[in-house]
């Protein structure tokens, strides 16, 4: 089974899907986590309780399916990155907004952590599938 790592480094990978990427440097790997947990901090405490709890509420309803939740998911994203203002690019800020959602959830409810996972791993291949390559081949260079 996949592992969630935290503390960046690169043990599990994309279930539903691989990246496409050629074998990459660790250390380019590492320095992407940086950045991005950094931004996440500062994003962490912009977000309100509620909204977290909102979106627990739709991980706990088993009636809901994945995509449901991550069509969800993303429009909370989206208000958010209407709501914090930032200064960098629309997709780091809303990759690295779902991100940090993630964490809040699990962190709220840890029972849900492997369909937090899923869903959010499948939300950022649909969505940020092409900036995540973009973003991995500029640091490269």
């Amino acid at each position: 089974d996949d592992e969630l790592q935290t503390d960046g480094n690169r043990s599990g990978h994309f279930r539903n899907g691989d990246l496409g990427l050629a074998p990459t440097n660790e250390e380019v790997i590492r320095i992407i986590a940086a950045q991005l947990a950094e931004i996440g901090d500062e994003f962490d405490k912009e977000i309100q309780e509620r909204v977290v709890n909102g979106l627990v509420q739709h991980f706990l309803n088993e009636n809901l399916s994945n995509e449901e939740i991550s069509r969800h998911m993303s429009r909370v994203v989206r208000e958010l990155i209407q709501a914090i203002p930032s200064d960098m690019e629309q997709e780091k800020a809303m990759l690295v907004l779902a991100m940090v959602l993630t964490k809040k959830i699990v962190n709220t409810v840890p029972s849900l952590l492997r369909r937090v996972f899923d869903t959010t791993v499948n939300y950022m291949n649909q969505q940020f599938h092409n900036y995540i390559v973009e973003m991995v081949s500029a640091v490269k260079q």
